[in-house]
């Protein structure tokens, strides 16, 4: 009898602690999911509001108007910028600049990662901390603008696109990668099996790499796609600029021309008009694009980011 009222109190006490284990689980998914509500409208609504102020009347943007819909809608802006054709040349050498830039970074960290997650590697300790030294210092914007000059890279793709090229924190996530999805019993299975480091590498390391790759293309390529500073200071023929150098000179010549006073006053406030839709449709001309490929990495993104938190 004692028992049994034992085995009864004892259950009675586990769903008891089961009921509030699970309202608590409620509480706290209710809470989080409110929380990821306001972080998404936080980051979300500047972007929708520029999208939306691009296809607006600048006076209804500029009176607070334009809040959730746009407000008289047209195209102006978009059409006065896609009317440039240093526009289309400017997309025309970022996807250039981006596509082997992305392709070179891939080309020099893969095999570099790679063999300093291998334990045989001799010196690899020295390596990795001579690699870690190089995200705490740099030479500088001169002694690097006098090496790109050297070299003869001035005024030409190399320069944008070879300077950063490797750099050391892909290298370090790229090491911690390969360490916990290539272990060395693999390794060594495929050595005894007749491989040897670079079949490894190509035939087992690379093919379990999508989540890294990934990664690290998208890492990198924004950066390529949204670069301005390199292409402002080793670049000068216009035929070479990059998307955001030109998209920045129109930008430019729009609030110069529209601040000038020149000509009427009807002509004045057109010209403010025309320079506040440029503003915004120069916005969404340069993240458009990035906004688009996001969706068909973010699978292998999100494995990727993750590398090195969990250690198992």
């Amino acid at each position: 009898m004692t028992s049994s009222t034992s085995d009864t109190v004892r259950r009675s006490r586990t769903r008891r602690h089961s009921r509030l284990t699970s309202r608590e689980d409620r509480w706290f998914d209710r809470l989080n999911t409110a929380f990821l509500i306001v972080v998404v409208l936080v980051i979300g609504y500047p972007l929708w509001f520029v999208l939306i102020a691009s296809v607006s009347d600048p006076h209804a943007v500029e009176t607070g108007q334009v809040w959730l819909w746009p407000v008289d809608l047209h195209l102006d802006g978009y059409a006065r910028v896609f009317a440039q054709g240093s526009i289309w040349v400017g997309y025309r050498n970022t996807v250039v600049y981006t596509l082997v830039g992305v392709a070179l970074h891939l080309l020099l960290v893969l095999p570099c990662a790679y063999a300093l997650s291998r334990r045989n590697m001799a010196g690899r300790t020295a390596v990795t901390w001579y690699i870690l030294f190089t995200m705490l210092f740099s030479g500088g914007l001169i002694p690097t603008y006098l090496v790109v000059k050297d070299l003869g890279m001035l005024d030409t793709i190399w320069a944008v696109v070879v300077p950063g090229a490797a750099g050391a924190w892909s290298v370090l996530v790229g090491r911690a990668f390969f360490t916990q999805s290539v272990p060395e019993e693999l390794a060594e299975a495929a050595t005894v099996d007749g491989a040897g480091d670079i079949q490894i590498f190509l035939r087992i390391a690379i093919p379990l790499s999508a989540p890294i790759i990934a990664t690290l293309a998208l890492f990198h390529g924004v950066g390529l796609w949204n670069e301005y500073f390199k292409a402002l200071i080793y670049l000068s023929d216009r035929d070479k600029y990059t998307l955001q150098l030109v998209l920045r000179e129109l930008l430019v010549v729009s609030q110069e021309t529209s601040q000038s006073g020149a000509g009427e006053a009807g002509s004045l406030i057109e010209q403010q008009r025309l320079a506040s839709l440029i503003k915004y449709a120069t916005m969404i001309v340069a993240s458009l694009p990035l906004l688009i490929v996001y969706p068909f990495l973010q699978r292998f993104f999100t494995q990727g980011v993750l590398i090195g938190s969990v250690k198992g």
